[in-house]
């Protein structure tokens, strides 16, 4: 079964490639049948899949600055790119991810084994220079953009430094004023603030110590362009409580949070578990009522019960 899923897709490829029917078609005729005939072979063997290559060489020579031709390029070097190996770490979460299996050694300690994606420096590099060639063809197409920042946080791991320099300076390129284009996506006024927000917690949850400056330079950079932004401010709280471990610090920024907008559930949240750590049943029992009033029904009773036990 095996062989015959691979001999299939090429003896469609030889047809294409002397279809009569290809010669009489415009350049965007012809550029539409080679994505298609891309698609096709894709949905079947993937982007580094037998018969791509070609279609792609064919592509190209057709419309060499189309954004899915390029784009395509990109993930056919990334996907080929890749290979898994598979670690084994003591804590039970590595980069964000959970194990893909755990067992106890002889001393009945958890040993944590999980899947890690390393990638051909060589391979990942030819991916990405088509890629920047479609960026350069498309600078207004922030989309492309982004397949870029994942791309380096895939490849940078833990220590994402050359994805928050892009990312840096996509956020001056969005104060030069550049009229972002997503195709098939409407652009919102919150838009952009939204998808660095979500780099954030992508980089929050890498949980190592460069990811972690990469998530606090990020939200200190966004708060330049708003220094009341209750997003990229409870960004800052939660540096100061989870890395820093500067409780006090925390508090301010949460408070800032609240004065902007009090209903903020994050904040209030935060405040909370700050309060149970630093054992302040005071600031706790301050903030349980406005808590209780935002927060989802299982968190609501639970809270409702505490607030009970410290008015007593």
């Amino acid at each position: 079964m095996k062989r015959k899923s691979l001999i299939l897709p090429l003896v469609l490829i030889c047809a294409m490639a002397h279809d009569p029917e290809m010669s009489g078609q415009t350049k965007e005729e012809l550029s539409g049948t080679y994505a298609r005939r891309y698609e096709l072979i894709v949905s079947k063997l993937g982007y580094d899949g037998v018969g791509v290559e070609t279609v792609l060489n064919q592509w190209m020579a057709v419309d060499s600055l189309n954004a899915d031709m390029l784009t395509a390029w990109f993930n056919y070097y990334f996907t080929k790119a890749q290979s898994t190996s598979v670690v084994v770490k003591p804590q039970k979460k590595y980069l964000g991810a959970e194990p893909v299996l755990s067992l106890k050694d002889s001393t009945g300690t958890d040993i944590y084994y999980f899947q890690e994606v390393d990638y051909d420096d060589d391979l990942f590099s030819s991916g990405m220079r088509y890629l920047d060639k479609a960026i350069s063809a498309y600078p207004f197409r922030i989309d492309l953009r982004f397949t870029k920042v994942t791309a380096l946080m895939s490849y940078e791991k833990g220590s994402p430094d050359m994805a928050l320099s892009y990312l840096l300076s996509l956020v001056d390129k969005d104060q030069e004023g550049y009229e972002w284009e997503y195709p098939g996506y409407e652009i919102g006024e919150d838009f952009f603030g939204q998808a660095m927000q979500e780099y954030c917690s992508a980089f929050f949850r890498l949980g190592t110590p460069s990811a972690y400056n990469a998530f606090r330079t990020l939200s200190e950079r966004m708060l330049l362009i708003d220094p009341k932004d209750p997003v990229f401010l409870s960004n800052m709280g939660t540096y100061d409580l989870v890395v820093a471990k500067d409780s006090r610090s925390a508090l301010k920024y949460y408070r800032k949070v609240l004065k902007i907008k009090p209903d903020d559930y994050g904040a209030l949240r935060n405040i909370i578990l700050l309060a149970r750590q630093e054992k302040n049943t005071k600031l706790e029992k301050k903030y349980l009522a406005d808590f209780i009033g935002v927060a989802p029904e299982t968190e609501r009773l639970a809270a409702e019960t505490r607030l009970e036990y410290l008015s007593r």
